[in-house]
């Protein structure tokens, strides 16, 4: 059985706080969801996927984040907002110091060079759930979002790296306690992006969902 990860109140064991995207003119923004695991995980789409065509660099990133005038990439921007303590930054916004917990395998680092920023949903599973559809403009808005919180993460490299493109059905955070919260955030950032899962994924996230009956998924459709 799924340990479910209780870190005070689910909200916050969630760290699910997504911030509404710039709309436009006159047009309403669009309205956070709040729901239970086992009903997010029932609005994703089921559909076959598809990696025709797909090549990284079809995601640009990392951009220039989101104060261009800070000289600090998307990476280093997500590394600053992500540290517990803060690193020293640098002339061309080079990191150093620092500490961060990885909270895929609830280690800890000091040193940048030893993170990844993992895209939670990864850009190749995207493609094949539905961004393959997209304009170059609207994947690079994916693979640089920062308006919401769990869209991209700081891990460990070596835990990124074992993930690689796989979803839920193939590969999970190898610490029990960070699973529910993983399965949250993958389930967020799919609605958030209406991208849909195929079948054994869509199987899996359900059986997950059981396990973690008391997790609470917040997302907002990104514009």
């Amino acid at each position: 059985m799924i340990k479910n990860l209780v870190r005070g109140a689910t909200a916050l064991c969630l760290a699910l706080s997504p911030l509404a995207l710039p709309t436009a003119a006159g047009a309403a923004p669009a309205a956070a969801q709040v729901l239970n695991l086992a009903d997010a995980v029932d609005l994703v789409p089921v559909a076959d996927e598809s990696r025709t065509g797909y090549t990284r660099d079809k995601f640009k990133h990392w951009n220039a984040g989101l104060d261009p005038a800070d000289g600090c990439n998307t990476r280093a921007e997500v590394l600053q907002a992500e540290a517990v303590e803060s690193p020293t930054v640098a002339a061309g916004c080079k990191l150093s110091g620092g500490l961060w917990v990885s909270y895929y395998d609830e280690q800890e680092v000091n040193d940048p060079a030893g993170l990844d920023i993992d895209h939670m949903v990864p850009l190749a599973e995207a493609w094949d759930s539905g961004a393959s559809a997209w304009d170059a403009k609207r994947r690079e808005a994916y693979a640089n979002d920062q308006d919401a919180a769990t869209s991209l993460v700081a891990v460990t490299a070596r835990t990124n790296r074992q993930k690689a493109d796989q979803d839920p059905s193939t590969w999970m955070p190898p610490h029990p306690d960070a699973q529910c919260r993983y399965i949250g955030e993958w389930t967020a950032t799919k609605l958030r992006w209406n991208l849909a899962a195929d079948q054994a994924e869509a199987d899996a996230l359900k059986v997950y969902a059981e396990a973690c009956e008391t997790t609470v998924v917040h997302y907002t459709p990104a514009a």
